[in-house]
């Protein structure tokens, strides 16, 4: 049999959307956009079973459930993605690619910024999982054919101990352990995460700005020096 390794205390340690079954199983389900039969699937020996909906702080949550549990290795994704916020597209891309100024490389979603999420989160969760993508399936059969596949492909317990990171919501709320969830309103989120956008393309701005101003400057300057050395060579001509 696999190693085990014990969970962090209260686990799942993010609540949202999902079920939760066997902590021993090294497998983590994600229906996306999709609403199936979760509790089913986690009595076929998922240890966890929920829909992401969000590129952010959907994806967050998932990342930090999958972490703070080591027999967690493999993130089998299934349903149906999510129009405009392509969860389950990003959540591929921040595996493979990562972030790079709190944006997730290589996302195609509308607002996919990682807040809560520091580098050694993410390595981790790099780390210790694989994808698994059957996505557009809502099969319930295939779904947990394709559970038991990985479970026999278990590789035992990530080498680290349960990694706990916080989550918190747009506006500081925090998303406790054990806690009643303290949501904002979906205009509030829209308007924090559009405010993010913003702010990145004033920042590219500048940075063209900056660029265009240099070579601006870099061409007046060749300007003058092909000048100077013209009317020098002139110079030289009549003086000779």
């Amino acid at each position: 049999m696999a190693d085990k390794k014990s969970p962090a205390s209260g686990w799942p340690i993010v609540q949202g959307d999902f079920h939760s079954g066997d902590a021993n199983s090294p497998v983590a389900v994600i229906t996306m956009g999709s609403h199936l039969d979760e509790q089913g699937i986690c009595d076929a020996g998922a240890a966890i079973c929920g829909s992401c909906k969000t590129e952010n702080l959907g994806l967050e949550k998932v990342v930090a459930n999958v972490i703070s549990n080591p027999n967690i290795r493999f993130v089998l994704l299934c349903g149906t993605e999510v129009k405009g916020h392509l969860s389950g597209q990003s959540l591929r891309q921040l595996h493979s690619s990562g972030v790079d100024k709190g944006k997730i490389v290589g996302s195609e979603g509308a607002i996919p910024f990682i807040e809560n999420l520091d580098d050694a989160a993410i390595k981790r969760f790099q780390e210790q999982i694989e994808i698994v993508n059957i996505m557009e399936s809502e099969d319930l059969g295939t779904i947990k054919a394709k559970i038991n596949e990985l479970k026999g492909k278990d590789p035992g317990a990530f080498a680290g101990d349960a990694m706990v990171v916080e989550v918190k919501e747009a506006g500081g709320a925090a998303e406790e352990s054990t806690g009643e969830v303290q949501p904002l309103s979906g205009e509030v989120v829209l308007v924090h995460a559009r405010m993010k956008v913003i702010e990145k393309m004033i920042t590219d701005i500048g940075y063209w700005d900056r660029y265009a101003a240099g070579v601006y400057s870099g061409k007046v300057e060749g300007l003058m020096i092909g000048l100077i050395v013209s009317f020098a060579l002139i110079g030289f001509l009549l003086m000779g």
